[in-house]
């Protein structure tokens, strides 16, 4: 190669480490349930926190390892569930849907910079799109099973009773972040 052109790593040692603490942050707050009326998990929390913290694209990546790690059978899934079952059943395309948050992110930073009103719309406009996609996936898989099932009745069982709580997991995630994300 001649002295003009350069080779440019992907990611650094530091970016790998990063990447791995966030997909492991990701699985450790699935485990923890909240319960309640329908009892929810800390996944998003963690997800905004990763993506917030590491950026669109290293967050893109936790995101892709932990669903790996799940998919391979580790039991990094809310109720310490993993293996692809988990994945192709009714709620899969919620778990697959985090990476469209990562993408949406990733994209806006890349369109708008990074700044703290782009990245909360952009976690809110990936929210929605983790919601749509995991509700398509959610209607798919139950209609195969159990015969058909309204939107409204779908949406009532798995994005209703989750958007106050993931808006404030968004919130709480973003403050939390803002403290700690000049350390790192």
């Amino acid at each position: 190669m001649n002295g003009t052109v350069t080779e440019k790593k992907a990611f650094t040692t530091v970016d790998l480490v990063y990447m791995a603490i966030g997909a492991a942050l990701i699985a450790i707050c699935s485990w923890i349930s909240i319960p309640s009326a329908v009892p929810f998990t800390l996944q998003t929390f963690a997800v905004f926190c990763v993506i917030e913290l590491l950026g669109g694209k290293r967050g893109l990546v936790s995101v892709l390892v932990y669903i790996l790690m799940g998919a391979v059978g580790l039991p990094v899934f809310a109720g310490f569930k993993g293996g692809i079952g988990s994945l192709l059943g009714p709620t899969g395309g919620y778990i697959i849907g985090f990476i469209f948050i990562a993408l949406v992110c990733m994209a806006a930073d890349r369109l708008f910079g990074d700044k703290l009103i782009v990245r909360i719309i952009a976690m809110l406009a990936g929210l929605v799109i983790c919601y749509a996609f995991g509700t398509a996936w959610f209607m798919f898989v139950y209609i195969k099973g159990n015969g058909a099932i309204s939107l409204m009745t779908a949406l009532g069982w798995c994005v209703f009773p989750f958007i106050l709580p993931d808006i404030l997991k968004l919130a709480l995630a973003t403050a939390i972040s803002a403290k700690v994300r000049n350390r790192i």
